[in-house]
């Protein structure tokens, strides 16, 4: 239905019975045309993309954890290939479906003593990427995905928060042939943070700013902060590191929906100076934190006690 029309029958509905319609009045003045006023629409919901989809129209990534091998496609053609070097045992990398949640072109891990991650590619809030780094022939990180630096940058590239799926499995994938019948039969649906597709283009790399007091408090679950002495009987783990306390925040409620037992952990965002680099621990308490962090580390999820 043409714009035009649909503001004329929002402005219809807003007339009282008996009241002359302003479009149909004479104009007030001799040449003067009545504009009908704008009738905004609510914004469209954030697209749902399956692998299908993005395999037609974007890139999509599989990786073998079994092959220790990357292949990548640009709509629905091989692209290129590359080995990689997965998480370590005890640091293992989390298989599924991912997506592009933020891209850095020189980042420093927040868990593990500022490690160098060139063209960093968040695969999710808890310390899972994809960056450059050393490959001995084996899996040897701390659950990321290493890739050759030149390789990186070229991935880089061609990578977006919406037009790009993950696809980390065990199975073997000898080839590419392999590769593409894995991403041609996944009927599942790329996980796109409605937050981050709120976010201009430029923001996708940048660190989100830091909100006002009073925003935080409004963005961050106040019900689970932990209080400024742990209770007696209970244990603190650190789960990860964020940029801003609502990105913290982000990442706690990504990390619930991922793994439930956390729900009944109190939470803190804990600000930390870095190097002369602002952070914010995220960390949460419970009376058994230690051996649920210990599940988290087994199911790739980064994370250490702390008391």
């Amino acid at each position: 239905m043409p714009a035009a029309l649909v503001a004329l029958i929002g402005l219809s509905a807003m007339i009282a019975p008996g009241e002359a319609s302003p479009v149909s009045a004479p104009a007030q003045a001799a040449g003067q045309a009545t504009v009908p006023p704008v009738v905004e629409q609510p914004p469209p919901p954030p697209p749902s993309r399956t692998v299908g989809d993005v395999l037609q129209s974007g890139v999509v990534i599989t990786v073998s954890l079994k092959s220790q091998q990357m292949h990548v496609f640009r709509d629905g053609e091989m692209w290129k290939t590359s080995p990689v070097s997965t998480g370590k045992r005890g640091k293992r990398t989390p298989t599924g479906v991912f997506a592009i949640l933020q891209k850095k072109r020189f980042h420093r891990s927040n868990l593990y003593s500022n490690a160098p991650m060139p063209w960093m590619q968040r695969l999710t809030w808890s310390g899972i990427a994809i960056h450059a780094g050393r490959l001995p022939g084996y899996p040897a990180s701390h659950g990321c995905i290493r890739i050759p630096a030149a390789f990186a940058s070229e991935l880089y590239k061609v990578t977006g928060a919406t037009t790009t799926a993950v696809i980390v499995v065990d199975e073997a994938l000898p080839d590419g042939e392999a590769a593409l019948a894995l991403a041609q039969r996944s009927d599942a649906v790329v996980p796109i943070p409605p937050a981050l597709l709120q976010r201009a283009r430029p923001a996708l790399a940048a660190a989100t700013p830091s909100p006002q007091p009073q925003q935080q408090a409004e963005r961050l679950p106040a019900a689970r902060t932990i209080p400024a002495v742990t209770p007696q009987g209970h244990q603190t783990i650190q789960l990860a590191a964020a940029l801003s306390p609502a990105e913290a925040a982000a990442q706690w409620k990504a990390l619930t929906g991922q793994r439930p037992e956390l729900k009944a952990m109190q939470m803190a965002v804990i600000p930390a100076m870095v190097n002369g680099k602002q952070y914010y621990r995220l960390r949460a308490s419970a009376p058994d934190a230690h051996a649920t962090c210990k599940a988290l580390k087994r199911a790739g999820v980064s994370c250490f006690p702390v008391s």
